[in-house]
């Protein structure tokens, strides 16, 4: 398994979407959490077409924080089901990813 994730998170907000973000870093559940504050998605909701604005959240963290990281934005969030997708960081800047082992903790 890899050892480094990055996490993708679909906010209702950018006052959600910030809120998680800092308790996440302040944790140390993620080593960074970098938002793109607007973006409109487009999608199917009970056989309904919808349109919403929302905020994208990107996270980079260890394959192990994920289940807590979870938690969090599930308590945190106004989505029913929310997105949360992470995906593995198979390489990358060395001099960077050795920043992330220092500033996520292990949980």
């Amino acid at each position: 398994m890899t050892e480094y994730i990055e996490i993708t998170w679909t906010s209702g907000s950018i006052d959600e979407a910030r809120k998680v973000s800092r308790y996440l870093v302040q944790e140390r559940l993620v080593a960074c959490a970098q938002i793109i504050p607007w973006l409109e998605s487009i999608y199917m909701w009970n056989n309904q077409l919808e349109t919403a604005q929302e905020s994208k959240v990107i996270m980079k963290t260890y394959r192990n924080n994920f289940d807590a990281i979870k938690k969090v934005i599930l308590e945190n969030c106004k989505y029913q089901i929310p997105e949360i997708l992470f995906h593995s960081i198979d390489g990358g800047n060395e001099e960077y990813l050795m920043w992330l082992k220092e500033s996520a903790l292990l949980v």
